[in-house]
């Protein structure tokens, strides 16, 4: 009944081709008849039935080990050929017997495939926009219909002979330029200047410490160099930092001289404005320094010096807001390096100076000098010093503005030239600074009077700034790089309407970050005490462990830190600075709060401890909320899912690893002392541990960013 049809098969004079009886099937190879198509695999043996020894034998399917034979690796299956026709060899075919067998040799160039099957042109590497993919090439679009237009082609009719396969085109040379390609040169370039920066900086704050202390004298001139950053971020600094790049970046695209023009007189306006905020300040001075701490106003020896290290560094704001200016210029036009480099030289500079301080007068532990002590022209040299610092910074910026093109001629026509547009958009800003450093002067305050009442080194404010700056690092260095990258683009794509690119780039941004925050977070957890014992051993053993504790109780608060920075430069990219300003008026209000909280009732040494613990946990708050109104910015949907998914997976990697190297350094600091040589091998054993755990446990979860950044390494590595 459902045997083909025979019935004119052989028909020929005499009936000799009678139908009568059951059909033969053709014999393979003879001669006069074309092979049916229908039939010519009907009675082939199965080739996945030898992939699998347990579907051979259903009844002993439990007792098969699969672990024993496991699948073969990803990449290695044929693809599939044309309809009706035997695939062609291929010359290194792989035995699926075997595992992880080595790859046959493949041609240098893109075509070239990762180890273990991972395809450099679809893997998904961890870095900014598929930093190393071929996302910069050209792909034409595939056409649905060919495949449907080949089957058919190939049905109804006898397979002929293969084809002969074509020559291979000649390999095309990669392409120089393209997104993923600049955007990797770009944050390279600043990650690298941003981690030179902060490791200098981070000298210069050991070398601060082992030259004034951890005590009154210390905080004292902490409060006067920290001075000047404050009002600059409350006048204009938060404006120029997150306004002010889409505006350029507008300006370049809309204007015919390519924005030069917007460039000099928001330069010009800057530099008006900065100038009289700093003729204000220099005579305002001991009234912000009462501002910032009573405690030191209180005390007549402090207050003095204190005052005069501020009028010192408060001309640093004109210097800061120039060096800003021209670093968001060149960040329009492309060039990402010298905004981040040249701080390192401010960073020498004041290295030099307090190295001289000193080489003078002995460190602190050597000479035990406080506010009482220290004489006029150690103070003079100090105040130079900063002051000097902040100068060559912002002068090193003037050769890269002019390979970029850029000449600087001031312009006072202000008006009627978007400006306005400009400063409206940058009010909002500047409430939202304002909101948070209410929130930074509490602490100040708070930290100041707790580290005088304690009576001990290291439980001040100085050792609460110390410890917010080995913590820092990793932000400035990873997250702040990458999107600062991202953010020029970022601005294109809103002022394009396109809010799945935005979306994208800011999830991108936050995975990607991730894959490094979050094993950071959990190392400054377990391992603080070493690290702070390590680097601030100069400044007394008890100074030291105190901000180890302090790095302790910051740590976790790294993680919903760098989230909220990635978020809200969503919302700077829609020209959105009012809903930033409600964010930091929750998140200062809830760090003063829980900060004020732990002032009253927890003991005077352990204060500061609990305020940096507050910090993180009103960043954790404010997470929350700026994630909800971004999501409804851009219609409900921010990549939640996959974006906690994998901080989820990675904290629950990091668990066992901080547990396990945490424990392995607190034992052998235990064992070798607190000194210089325990710290060093508590530190360095306890990472390696963590590292390695926490690394072994990623991989087991299988999370996409790690494995993509570890696949990265191996191609750029060749292995």
């Amino acid at each position: 009944m459902n045997a083909p049809y025979d019935g004119d098969r052989g028909q020929g004079a005499g009936g000799a081709g009678s139908s009568s009886g059951p059909p033969v099937p053709p014999r393979a190879g003879q001669e006069g008849e074309a092979p049916d198509p229908y039939l010519q695999h009907a009675y082939d043996h199965d080739p996945y039935r030898a992939q699998d020894l347990a579907a051979q034998d259903p009844v002993a399917e439990a007792l098969y080990d699969r672990a024993a034979h496991p699948p073969p690796p990803p990449g290695t299956y044929q693809e599939p050929q044309a309809l009706y026709q035997q695939p062609q060899a291929a010359q290194h075919a792989p035995d699926p017997r075997l595992w992880a067998q080595t790859p046959p040799p493949e041609p240098a160039g893109p075509s070239r495939h990762l180890p273990y099957g991972d395809n450099a042109a679809t893997t998904q590497y961890v870095g900014v926009d598929d930093l190393v993919t071929q996302a910069s090439d050209d792909r034409g679009e595939q056409d649905a219909f060919a495949h449907l237009f080949r089957d058919q082609e190939g049905s109804g009719r006898p397979p002929g002979p293969p084809a002969e396969p074509e020559a291979a085109p000649a390999p095309v040379p990669p392409k120089s330029g393209g997104r993923a390609a600049g955007i990797l040169k770009s944050s390279a370039l600043m990650a690298a200047g941003t981690l030179v920066s902060r490791l200098t900086g981070f000298v210069r704050s050991l070398v601060i410490t082992a030259a004034l202390g951890a005590a009154l004298l210390g905080d004292s001139y902490t409060i006067a160099y920290t001075l000047p950053t404050m009002i600059y971020i409350l006048t204009v600094g938060g404006g120029l930092n997150s306004v002010f790049v889409p505006q350029l970046v507008r300006s370049m695209k809309d204007d015919e001289d390519g924005g030069e023009a917007y460039a000099n007189r928001l330069l010009t306006l800057v530099m008006v404005t900065l100038g009289v905020i700093v003729g204000i300040a220099v005579f305002a001075a001991p009234w912000l320094i009462h501002m910032m701490s009573p405690t030191i106003a209180n005390d007549v020896a402090a207050n003095s010096v204190a005052v005069t290290f501020a009028r010192y560094c408060l001309p640093t704001i004109f210097f800061m807001g120039v060096h800003v200016v021209m670093g968001q210029i060149l960040n329009a036009r492309g060039k990402f390096g010298a905004m981040m480099w040249t701080p390192v030289l401010n960073n020498i500079v004041m290295i030099v100076t307090f190295g001289l301080f000193i080489w003078v007068y002995g460190s602190s532990a050597e000479s035990r000098m406080g506010v009482e002590t220290i004489p006029a022209e150690g103070v003079r040299l100090l105040g130079i010093g900063t002051l000097l610092g902040l100068v060559v910074q912002a002068l090193a910026m003037i050769p890269y503005l002019r390979e970029a093109g850029f000449r600087f001629r001031p312009r006072f026509d202000w008006k009627g030239h978007g400006l306005g547009k400009t400063v409206r958009l940058a009010k909002w800003t500047v409430l939202f600074v304002l909101a948070n450093q209410a929130g930074v002067i509490v602490v100040t305050q708070l930290a100041t009077s707790a580290g005088k009442l304690s009576g001990k080194d290291g439980t001040g404010f100085l050792a609460y700034s110390n410890a917010q700056l080995i913590w820092g690092m990793p932000q400035a260095i990873i997250t702040v790089s990458v999107m600062a990258a991202l953010l020029p683009r970022i601005s294109r794509a809103a002022h394009d309407d396109d809010p799945g690119a935005v979306r994208d780039d800011i999830s991108q941004g936050l995975r990607n970050s991730a894959v490094a925050i979050v094993p950071v977070a959990f190392t400054f957890l377990a391992l603080g005490l070493p690290m702070c014992t390590l680097l601030y051993a100069s400044s007394g053993t008890e100074a030291a462990r105190s901000m180890g504790f302090i790095l302790m109780a910051f740590g976790l608060g790294l993680i919903p830190y760098s989230v909220q920075y990635v978020v809200l430069r969503g919302f700077y990219a829609y020209e959105d600075t009012r809903t930033p300003f409600y964010n930091t008026v929750i998140v200062a209000a809830v760090n003063a709060a829980a900060s004020a909280l732990c002032y009253v009732i927890l003991p005077a040494q352990w204060a500061v401890v609990g305020m940096a613990a507050s910090y993180g946990l009103a960043y954790a708050v404010g997470v929350g909320i700026a994630w909800r109104r971004l999501s409804s910015r851009l219609g409900g949907d921010l990549d939640g899912a996959r974006v906690v998914r994998t901080y989820a997976r990675l904290c629950l990697a990091a668990i066992p690893a901080a547990v396990v190297g945490g424990g392995v350094g607190f034992a052998l600091l235990k064992a070798l002392g607190d000194g210089a040589g325990g710290s060093v091998v508590a530190l360095v054993c306890g990472s390696v541990v963590l590292l390695g755990v926490f690394f072994v446990a990623a991989k087991k979860m299988r999370i996409e960013e790690l494995n993509g950044m570890v696949g990265m390494v191996r191609g750029r590595l060749g292995r």
